[in-house]
C-alpha cells in the first residue's frame, strides 16, 4: 500500500513513524527541512520538501495512484487544498485534517465525498470525545463503549483493597464469566497475562464486561463510585471548547484561562460554563474559586508539564477524577507513574483513527489505548476465515494478542478457550500494536 503523508507535525510524523514499521510505501513531506530531517534514515520511509499544495511538487512526490493521501498539516486549508488535488491528480482516498466541527456534520458528507475529500478527521474534537467518555464513570482510568455498547473496555488502577490482587489466573477466581481481564499495565511493561500470571497492587487492569456487570467489575477493583458535577477546565483549549460543549448542561463548568481574548471568545461560545481570566496552575486561585469542591480536574494546555503537575495540585486539593493532555510521548508513562487519573494525547488518537483506513475491510475500528502502549480493535468475522474455522485455544494467535469479546446479533458474550467464532461475528481484541497486521490473516 501506498500512502503519501503532507505535513510532519505532531500527528503527521507519529503516523509515518508507526506505518513506516510496517510493509508499505509511506512518503512523507513538508515545507520545512528541519521537520524531515534524519526521518529517512531511522525509519523505513522517504521524506520530500515540498508544498502539499503545489502540482510540481505532488508530482514528483508520486501522488498519481497513490492508494491513501493524508494531510495533516496546522492548517485547514493547506489539507483541503491538497486534498483537491491529489485527488485530481490521480489519489484513491484523501483524509484531512480539519478545525470547523461544521464539516464533520452527517449531511456534509456525500458533499466533501463530491468533491474528491473522503475522509475529515478534527483531533480536538476525538480527544474532547475522550474526555466526555472518562468522566462518565470517576472511578475508571479509561472507559470505551464497544459494539454500539454491546461490550465495555473498563482500565482500573487496583489497589492493595482490591478482592483481584495476588490472584492467579489459574487459581479459578477469574471463571465466573462476568468480565475478563484482557491486559495488565505494570510498570512501562504490558502484559497478556496466562495462567500464571497474578495482579499486583498498582496495576492497571484492563477489564472486558457486558453494562450489566460494570458494578461487579468495580467491587472487585475495590473502587469507590462518586457523581461528578463540578468540573475545572484550566486551559481554554479547543479540547477544552468542544467537551465543554459535548458535556450535560447540568454539570457545574470552570474554564481557567490567564489569556484575557481567548477568555471572551469562550465567552461567546459557551454559555453552559464559567469563563475566568486566571492561571489554572496558581494554587492560590485555584482555592479562590472552590478546587476543594471539584470532583474532576482537567489540564488541557499546551504544555504538558503544566498539565501534569496541576493534576498532582488538584490531587492534593482532595479533587477525586484527574485528565491531563500530555502530548509528549516521552512524558506519558511519567505521568502514569505520578498517578494522574487518565491521560490523553490527542496525536496517537488521531493517528489510530487514520490507522484504521489502511487495514482490511474486516477491522471495524481501532481504539488506541494511551496508557498501554496498544490498540483494541473490532473486527469482522467473515465467511470461511481462519478465525472461524477453529476453537479459539485452537487457533495458535500471537502471544501478544487477547480476544475479550464478541458480538452476536447484537449481543455482547465474553470468551474463553471453548468459544467457536461464528461467520458475522464482531470479535473485539486487545493487542499491541504491532500484532494488528499478523490478526489479519485470521480473518481473511
Amino acid at each position: 500500500m501506498r500512502i503519501i503523508i503532507a505535513g510532519a507535525g505532531d500527528v503527521g510524523t507519529h503516523l509515518a513513524k508507526q506505518l513506516s514499521r510496517e510493509n508499505m510505501e509511506i512518503s512523507l513531506m513538508d515545507e520545512s527541512i528541519d521537520r524531515l530531517r534524519d526521518l529517512d534514515t531511522n525509519y523505513d520511509l522517504l521524506t520530500k520538501v515540498g508544498s502539499p499544495t503545489s502540482l510540481r511538487d505532488l508530482k514528483d512526490i508520486g501522488v498519481k495512484d497513490v492508494d491513501l493521501f493524508i494531510a495533516v498539516t496546522p492548517y485547514e486549508t493547506v489539507n483541503m487544498t491538497s486534498c483537491l488535488i491529489a485527488n485530481n491528480l490521480g489519489a484513491k482516498k484523501t483524509l484531512a485534517r480539519i478545525d470547523n466541527y461544521e464539516y464533520l456534520l452527517p449531511e456534509n458528507k456525500q458533499f466533501f465525498e463530491s468533491l474528491g475529500l473522503n475522509h475529515l478527521i478534527y483531533p480536538e474534537v476525538l480527544a474532547a470525545s475522550e474526555i466526555a467518555g472518562s468522566l462518565k464513570t470517576s472511578w475508571m482510568r479509561n472507559h470505551l463503549t464497544l459494539c454500539n455498547g454491546a461490550l465495555e473496555l473498563c482500565s482500573v488502577k487496583v489497589r492493595m483493597n482490591a478482592e483481584i490482587v495476588h490472584q492467579k489466573f489459574y487459581s479459578g477466581f477469574f471463571d465466573h464469566g462476568r468480565y475478563r481481564v484482557v491486559a495488565i499495565k505494570r510498570g512501562t511493561q504490558t502484559i497478556i497475562p496466562n495462567g500464571s500470571d497474578e495482579i499486583l497492587p498498582n496495576d492497571l487492569v484492563y477489564f472486558i464486561c457486558t453494562k450489566k456487570n460494570m458494578e461487579f467489575v468495580r467491587e472487585q477493583a475495590g473502587k469507590r463510585d462518586f457523581e461528578v458535577r463540578n468540573i475545572f477546565f484550566f486551559g481554554g483549549s479547543r479540547i477544552a471548547q468542544k467537551a465543554a460543549q459535548i458535556l450535560p448542561d447540568d454539570l457545574n463548568i470552570k474554564i481557567l484561562e490567564k489569556d484575557r481574548d481567548k477568555c471572551l471568545a469562550l465567552s461567546d461560545k459557551l454559555s453552559n460554563a464559567l469563563i475566568i481570566n486566571a492561571d489554572g496552575s496558581d494554587m492560590d486561585t485555584l482555592r479562590e474559586e472552590g478546587i476543594e469542591d471539584a470532583d474532576a480536574f482537567i489540564a488541557v494546555t499546551d504544555s504538558s508539564e503544566a498539565n501534569i503537575f496541576s493534576c498532582m495540585a488538584a490531587q492534593r486539593f482532595g479533587v477525586g477524577k484527574t485528565i491531563a493532555e500530555v502530548e509528549n510521548i516521552d512524558y506519558i508513562a511519567m505521568a502514569e507513574r505520578l498517578d494522574i487519573g487518565t491521560v490523553i494525547n490527542k496525536k496517537t488518537i488521531a493517528a489510530s483513527y487514520i490507522y484504521r483506513m489502511t487495514l482490511e475491510a474486516s477491522v471495524l475500528n481501532v481504539r488506541n489505548l494511551t496508557s498501554a502502549d496498544a490498540e483494541l480493535v473490532e473486527f469482522q468475522a467473515p465467511e470461511g476465515s481462519k478465525i472461524t474455522k477453529h476453537k479459539i485455544r485452537e487457533l495458535d494467535l500471537p502471544r501478544d494478542v487477547n480476544i475479550g469479546g464478541i458480538v452476536r446479533s447484537g449481543v455482547g458474550i465474553l470468551v474463553n478457550g471453548e468459544t467457536q467464532i461464528m461467520p458475522g461475528d464482531t470479535v473485539v481484541v486487545f493487542c499491541m500494536a504491532s500484532a494488528i497486521r499478523k490478526l489479519e490473516k485470521f480473518f481473511k
